[in-house]
């Protein structure tokens, strides 16, 4: 199913919140989406106005665990056996940018990518992606990407405006509350968005009045007028699961055994973000690997870099031949880098001093290395971009002004980054 996880609410007695959720089991969560709406009306995310940049999406992969950036993107071939390790580096179709062997896909589509290099970030200690989801180096206490989009732009109910690919359970939303938090869809809730998909209308339209009916229950208990308009919310979360698009966008059934192929069962959910820009979602946030190599570095990677090649070969092409690269953004990264020395069984430690990004679509200015490290990959020649920057040009393509404010838990302004000079290369 697709997860919400918001407050806990009471209900009248007698109405259990297993009733209702029963009841609004619709695929989309019925009346827990009903909620969430409502949610967004109080937050004043439906009182926002749209940028100019309305139908712009961002699909911000994470190579969890911090993949090394001088086995991929920033090799040293030069540097000593300790520092280069065992992989060479192989040319691109743009003179003078190498990257690693095991991703000639992507070497021959470096004229649609970007690379950023030593890139300074932060190690927490505990692989969470605060830094690169949210510009800011503390754990858990501002919004993420999505969640500050979902907040300021309004979107169609069809979809949800943020979905994510993994249970992140760091107080990603915040202050900006539990509406814009992600969806995530779930196996088993596909199965069931499947079963629903012929629902009749006979049916949608009796659950519609016993929706009504348990809507004007809990606005009679609840004192505080929160549940005005209800029923405009209830409304629009039916038609969400009605009209179907969200459903279809998460079935990945309907792509051709071809297609599905092309991305790889490692890559499926490229696959998946893809289906999800194309229906309307503004950001979607995955995770792909386990790239925390503090053992058998070389090893790890040999497997995994040419199925991520695969993969983000197939995402690029497609969003290309559909005629999406201006209007999608992308960017690939791990938390931090890999440390320049190899050590204990032939592995890497954490290095947040330097890392890289690779960023594609969006009408980035592509085909080039920005940023240059010193001779062992360590840190920046010059002043490092970090993920703030990044997140800068993001915002930038989603049509959020980077210097705006979100009311903060004690309703003062909070800017959505306090860094907000993006990367000017880009």
């Amino acid at each position: 199913m697709l997860t919400l996880q918001g407050p806990k609410r009471e209900f009248p007695r007698g109405i259990s919140r297993r009733d209702v959720l029963r009841i609004g089991a619709l695929g989309l969560g019925g009346v827990t989406l009903a909620n969430l709406l409502q949610l967004q009306h109080v937050s004043g995310a439906d009182t926002a106005v749209s940028g100019p940049s309305q139908g712009k999406s961002v699909i911000w992969i994470w190579l969890r665990g911090g993949a090394s950036h001088i086995d991929s993107f920033d090799m040293k071939p030069q540097a000593p056996a300790e520092v280069r390790g065992e992989f060479q580096p192989i040319a691109t179709n743009v003179p003078g940018i190498e990257i690693c062997e095991h991703l000639p896909l992507m070497a021959g589509m470096m004229d649609r990518l970007a690379i950023v290099r030593g890139i300074k970030s932060n190690d927490l200690g505990d692989h969470t992606p605060h830094y690169i989801l949210t510009g800011f180096g503390d754990r858990g206490i501002r919004p993420s990407l999505g969640a500050v989009a979902s907040y300021l732009h309004r979107r169609p109910a069809e979809v949800p405006p943020y979905v994510s690919s993994f249970d992140y359970s760091y107080g990603e939303s915040t202050y900006t509350g539990t509406a814009h938090q992600p969806f995530i869809p779930q196996g088993a809730g596909l199965e069931n968005l499947r079963q629903k998909r012929d629902l009749p209308i006979g049916r949608l339209e009796n659950r519609r009045e016993l929706l009504g009916q348990l809507d004007r229950l809990r606005r009679v208990a609840d004192r505080s007028g929160a549940m005005d308009g209800m029923d405009t919310f209830t409304r629009r979360a039916i038609e969400m699961v009605a009209s179907a698009k969200a459903r279809d966008a998460l079935d990945l059934k309907l792509e051709s055994p071809t297609v599905r192929e092309r991305y790889g069962k490692y890559c499926e959910n490229f696959l998946l973000a893809r289906r999800l820009v194309e229906a309307g979602v503004s950001v979607v946030t995955l995770k792909v690997g386990d790239w925390d190599t503090h053992e058998h570095n070389f090893r790890d990677m040999r497997e995994q870099l040419p199925q991520l090649d695969r993969g983000f070969h197939a995402l690029l092409s497609d969003l290309y031949d559909r005629g999406l690269e201006k209007n999608v953004a992308v960017v690939l990264w791990g938390e931090f880098g890999r440390a320049p020395r190899i050590s204990r069984i032939a592995g890497r430690d954490h290095w947040p001093e330097a890392g890289a990004a690779v960023l594609a679509g969006g009408g980035f200015r592509v085909g080039q290395a920005i940023g240059e490290t010193d001779p062992h990959a360590a840190r920046s020649k010059g002043q490092p971009y970090t993920p703030s920057n990044i997140l800068a040009n993001l915002y930038a393509h989603l049509g959020i002004d980077a210097a705006a404010t979100i009311p903060g838990l004690d309703g003062r302004p909070m800017h959505i980054l306090d860094d907000r000079q993006p990367v000017r290369e880009l």
